[in-house]
């Protein structure tokens, strides 16, 4: 078997995910394809390139030295594709699209409107990803223009060097979503105390979810037991009362759920938006992105209200 550039790229995104797991949700494919890959590319090579550990996947000596080869390589083709491709636009009279990627929120559609309406004549593109880190990763390599990404309190996010990084949010405080039938559900604002005999729900795919989370309700002397599983499971959880969990202050609202804000708001995100140096149409993306945020933020009740007592500015702009 030949090296292609896809294998180096499965190479680079296990190596920068720490874990197969995770590296296969970053390449969008299974574990055990990722797996088979891994060995088929090894046997090939003739040795390992990762050692298994029950704590993850590190490059062993020989791994090191491949990877550091293959990641110019990589990056090379991808700002060759992504000249071509303006090139091409340019050609037929046609402005690039810009290629945005985000994390999971609320905030997104509305952001993507009003880029539409300010921008008629350009495209747009739209990659979402759990990972902050893998998205901040495609800025860096040319395959985004811009990037809308969470930094969870505690869990610093590893921002590659060049990129352009404003500020959104310092810090947004982050609910909990809990059955409507749930004994805290019906007080304005959740004790963790008062989750103490919970499970919580996380998905480890996102970048510093699990350990802020732990981090936090350690402080608070509780150690519940943690279920891993994405938001969709999360979900279906939460509804029938067999978990809680850590949600975005935009979310809701909704009729099977209950969504309130924590005492004294211990779980903090910060939120930043991320550019390739030189992006002509930074300013106008991050002001319609600030625009849709504060939308986004007024229409869920329990966070303007939220807003209003600790007197944001959102709530008067």
């Amino acid at each position: 078997m030949e090296l292609e550039v896809r294998h180096l790229r499965a190479l680079c995104a296990i190596a920068d995910a720490g874990s197969l797991h995770k590296a296969a949700r970053t390449l969008g494919m299974s574990q055990p394809s990722l797996t088979t890959q891994l060995r088929r590319i090894e046997n090939s090579v003739g040795a390992e390139l990762f050692s298994r550990r029950r704590t993850g996947c590190r490059p062993t000596p020989l791994g090191q030295t491949l990877l550091a080869r293959a990641r110019p390589l990589i990056e090379g083709m991808s700002e060759l594709i992504t000249e071509t491709r303006a090139e091409a636009a340019r050609a037929i009279g046609e402005g690039p699209a810009l290629r945005i990627g985000s994390t999971a929120s609320r905030v997104v559609a509305l952001w993507l409107r009003r880029l539409r309406l300010r921008l008629p004549d350009r495209g747009t593109s739209l990659h979402v990803d759990v990972s902050a880190n893998a998205l901040l990763r495609m800025v860096a390599c040319g395959t985004l223009d811009v990037a809308f990404v969470h930094e969870v309190e505690g869990c610093p996010l590893r921002v590659p060097a060049g990129l352009d990084v404003r500020v959104l949010l310092d810090r947004e405080p982050q609910f909990v979503s809990l059955s409507l039938d749930h004994p805290a559900a019906s007080a304005a604002v959740v004790d963790l105390t008062d989750l103490a005999a919970d499970r919580w729900m996380v998905d480890p795919s996102v970048d510093g979810e699990r350990d802020g989370l732990r981090r936090v309700l350690a402080a608070a002397g509780l150690n519940p037991p943690l279920l891993h599983g994405d938001y969709l499971t999360a979900s279906s959880l939460i509804v029938i009362g067999e978990a809680v969990a850590p949600c975005q202050p935009t979310s809701g609202p909704r009729d099977d759920m209950a969504i309130r804000p924590l005492r004294d708001d211990p779980l903090g995100v910060r939120l930043l938006l991320a550019a390739r140096p030189g992006l002509p149409e930074l300013p106008l993306l991050y002001q319609d992105l600030e625009t849709a945020y504060r939308d986004a933020a007024l229409r869920a009740a329990g966070y303007r209200e939220w807003l209003e007592r600790a007197g944001s500015p959102l709530v008067g702009a």
